[in-house]
């Protein structure tokens, strides 16, 4: 079982001065091992048939619309599932929120929780350079709050950082988080188009967190 892992938003708090109102953390999830990679190669094709660099990178908020409709309907046929969470910072308090780095596991450790029990021996991959050490944490930080001693198997196995540009699964996370971004803006005129119908059928939880003021991570 393959898991990416992408964010759109940034983690922090300064509303005021310029910080997004949401982070959002979506995890797309493959099953399938040959499914994901005939994922990644018709995402490798796409590129050609557009015209488009072979290291062109398929990123949401840098991406035109045609190019956002040419890939959601290239890849929605295959089966994968999302979730993602959406985190209102406006409703957050505490010092932990204010490390970036607490911020970012604890809302990715939410994000698989709520597809815990989708997950079987999975390996996690995070777009991110990241240091030996904290990838460590990472897993470690995951495995306490996603893994279950009862059960045999991990729910996570491993956890991997990749640079996105190298991988189209990342970039496959990072377009279905954007979809899913967009979805809680304000509509501007023009009608830009809501890409999170398109990949609706591959929707299994988005969760807009928290609803009340929030612990600390």
């Amino acid at each position: 079982m393959l898991v990416f892992v992408d964010e759109a938003g940034d983690t922090g708090l300064k509303l005021e001065k310029g910080s997004s109102r949401y982070f959002i953390v979506t995890l797309v999830l493959f099953d399938d091992h040959q499914e994901a990679e005939a994922a990644d190669t018709r995402i490798t094709l796409l590129r050609r048939e557009l015209g488009l660099p072979a290291d062109f990178e398929f990123h949401f908020s840098e991406t035109p619309e045609r190019i956002k409709e040419a890939f959601f309907e290239a890849v929605v046929p295959y089966n994968f599932f999302y979730f993602a969470i959406v985190i209102n910072k406006k409703k957050l308090y505490g010092p932990g929120f204010r490390v970036k780095e607490s911020f970012y596991k604890y809302a990715s450790s939410l994000v698989l929780q709520n597809a815990q029990q989708h997950l079987t021996d999975a390996i996690v991959i995070f777009d991110g350079s990241g240091t030996r050490e904290f990838k460590r944490q990472l897993k470690s930080y995951l495995g306490r709050k996603v893994n279950e001693p009862a059960v045999g198997v991990p729910r996570i196995r491993k956890v991997k950082l990749q640079d996105s540009r190298s991988n189209n699964l990342i970039q496959l996370a990072d377009m279905v988080c954007g979809a899913v971004a967009r979805s809680f803006k304000r509509r501007r005129r023009g009608g830009r188009r809501n890409f999170r119908r398109v990949i609706a059928h591959r929707e299994m939880y988005v969760q807009f967190w928290p609803k009340n003021k929030s612990p600390e991570p």
